[in-house]
């Protein structure tokens, strides 16, 4: 499990992630339903992403979002 703290760190677990399953940007904005920029914005970091869609990302990816409290 990683964790992640910012914006830039869960855009370079998707970049990370699409990557090792050999997807093109363009191929998963097609897939997902999301424009290519979105996808480059996501990756990059961008801290007003639409949480719906990045979780669409991460369904199609087979990434799980875990929130816990710190210190449990």
């Amino acid at each position: 499990m990683k964790t992640v703290h910012t914006s830039k760190d869960i855009g370079s677990e998707i970049r990370k992630r699409r990557k090792e399953l050999g997807y093109t940007q363009g191929f998963l904005a097609d897939y997902v339903g999301v424009s290519a920029s979105f996808l480059s914005e996501l990756e990059n970091g961008k801290e007003t992403i639409q949480l719906n869609k990045l979780m669409d990302v991460m369904s199609l990816l087979g990434m799980d979002m875990c929130i816990t409290r710190r210190g449990e």
